[in-house]
């Protein structure tokens, strides 16, 4: 027994091994027997007295044990990995002096090495669970960039569960050319034209570790020269992008519009495409690029936008409203595609397209707008316009044609009357000259051109302050102010001038219909009469609601006119001579 002690005992400050624990369950019952059993533990107990286990170097197995057994695994305080790879060629060749930057979290310094004669590189002691970028970098080579997570089982047993692998890493030598040749829509040379070609992919990761992430792109630029070409250097030639991405490796190209004359509106739009490395390896020719126009050419040159609705191409507008523009004010035209200089014709003329009125217009920007100056108008006026011009991109001609009102969006200065009022002669042949015979037509001129918005009913009518019918007083009979019919007053906005010459004269160019007219006419019925030349007539709006009619007439600003109007004495509109 005393021997058993003395070999099973620690000191006071010791603490009890497994070993020793497991040595004080025994009875020994021989000597001998004793003595040998005492022997077999001496190794356990030389662990179990003393200090608890160290493991200063964070393996994870304490610190002088060559072969580890579940007894002397330690679990360690902070726990290390490894980070490690090699670094090829694309035809898998090894990389030597490739230089491995790593970067541990987003705050910490980085850190530097270089990889050996095998293209090998490791970095030791990494905490576990970090998250590393590394940045593979060699002169000649494409740069390639790759994130990954160090396991956080990193130091436990098995050893090897603690490394984030880093490859094999594949880097892209950068010395190749690629050339493109381009032209301007004119199949003129693009000289100056810039561009910039982006190789992707220029690295690759095989078999990496699941948690790892990789970018890798060479991206340049070029500009063409005085023969249009663009030539591309120092970026993977097509034959490694072949091997890049299972052969998918690509060049993306973005040729940007060009602005000549430096205004800020491109002559030519841009051009993007793709090319596949292993395309151009068959077909390793310069690639021929033409610039497309500014705009499709499949559309028709048309107006866009303009403060005259009615000039617009599809989204034509014909509402007084928007037609309107103040005296002195520019009308602005915006064309969906540049025009040649110089193409630009503007026309306008009066409301009946009888006289060719003073008009200037200007090119802007490039030919995407023009200005037209409509000189002098009048408030309340309607004009009619022609423009025409030729597409710079393509040649397709435009010609349209619209009104405008003068006026201020606001309203009129002065309320809807009446202007004058002109009977048009039908012969000269005496005596039915110089006065209102059967049949001839009174045009009523408005200051205002004016529209009907009378839904159901009749039009408005016309009365002569004159005994028509000479009963000796006035209102009993059609026609007469005070009687309850008049004469019924018709639209007769022109559409080319009044045919008082021979052979009639033409409009300055065709004109469109506005839908609103300051020239109305009636026919009289009946009898000649030479004194109603100098009478009084009164338009008689008010009277609309006692004839059953629903709604009104309305000038261009939309403001109904519902006070009768009223004019003395009827000019003429002379008829055409004898041919």
């Amino acid at each position: 027994m005393t021997e058993r002690a003395g070999v099973g005992e620690c000191p006071a400050d010791a603490s009890w091994s497994v070993g020793a624990a497991i040595l004080g369950d025994f009875s020994f019952k021989a000597g001998m027997m004793k003595k040998h059993l005492v022997m077999a533990v001496v190794p356990f107990l030389a662990f179990g007295c003393g200090d608890d286990l160290v493991d200063a170097d964070g393996d994870g197995i304490a610190d002088g044990v060559r072969e580890p057994d579940t007894v002397t695994v330690v679990t360690p305080a902070n726990p290390k990995g490894t980070v490690s790879g090699q670094v090829l060629s694309t035809d898998l060749r090894p990389l030597t002096e490739v230089t491995v930057e790593m970067t541990i979290g987003s705050s910490a310094e980085p850190v530097s090495t270089v990889s050996d004669a095998k293209g090998n590189f490791t970095y030791k002691n990494v905490p576990a669970g970090s998250h590393v970028l590394l940045t593979f970098s060699k002169a000649g080579y494409a740069t390639l960039r790759a994130t990954a997570q160090v396991p956080s089982s990193a130091g436990n047993v098995p050893i090897n569960n603690g490394n984030a692998s880093f490859g094999p890493i594949t880097l892209a030598r950068l010395d190749g050319t690629l050339n493109f040749l381009v032209v301007t829509p004119q199949g003129r040379p693009a000289a100056g034209a810039r561009a910039t070609l982006e190789a992707t992919p220029a690295g690759a990761i095989s078999n990496g570790d699941e948690s790892s992430s990789m970018v890798s792109s060479v991206v340049v630029e070029a500009t063409a020269n005085e023969q249009g070409l663009l030539t591309f250097t120092g970026i993977p030639s097509a034959s490694e992008l072949a091997r890049l991405r299972n052969g998918n490796g690509e060049y993306r190209l973005w040729v940007s519009p060009i602005d000549a004359n430096g205004d800020g509106v491109p002559e030519t739009g841009g051009y993007v495409n793709t090319y596949y490395g292993a395309e151009v390896v068959a077909n390793s020719t310069t690639r021929l690029i033409s610039l497309p126009y500014s705009r499709p050419q499949n559309v028709p040159l048309s107006i866009e936008s303009s403060n005259v609705a009615s000039l617009r191409g599809a989204a034509v507008d014909m509402h007084p409203l928007r037609n309107l523009v103040r005296p002195g004010e520019l009308i602005h035209l915006f064309f969906n595609q540049p025009i040649q200089q110089g193409s630009l014709l503007v026309r306008m003329t009066n409301e009946d397209a009888r006289e060719s009125l003073g008009v200037t217009a200007t090119v802007n920007n490039g030919g995407y707008s023009a200005t037209v100056n409509p000189g002098s108008t009048v408030e309340g006026k309607e004009y009619n316009l022609d423009v025409r011009a030729v597409s710079a991109e393509g040649g397709s001609l435009f010609n349209s044609r619209g009104f405008f009102f003068a006026g201020e969006p606001r309203g009129p200065q002065n309320s809807t009357a009446i202007a004058e009022a002109r009977y048009h002669e039908a012969s000269l042949v005496l005596p039915a000259s110089g006065q209102l015979n059967y049949g001839e037509r009174v045009y009523v001129y408005f200051t205002h051109p004016i529209a009907s918005k009378v839904v159901t009913g009749h039009r408005v009518e016309v009365f002569f302050n004159i005994d028509l019918n000479n009963s000796g007083k006035l209102g009993d009979a059609q026609g007469e102010k005070g009687f309850l019919t008049g004469f019924e007053l018709i639209d007769d906005e022109p559409t080319f001038p009044l045919h008082t010459t021979t052979p009639a004269q033409p409009p300055v160019f065709p004109i469109i219909k506005s839908g609103y007219s300051s020239r109305f006419h009636f026919s009289y019925p009946g009898p000649d009469n030479p004194n109603l030349l100098g009478t009084e007539i009164t338009v008689g709006f008010s009277k609309l609601g006692s004839r059953g009619a629903i709604g009104t007439y309305e000038n261009i600003w939309g403001q109904p006119l519902t006070n009768d109007v009223a004019i003395t004495g009827i000019g003429v509109h002379p008829a055409p001579p004898l041919p």
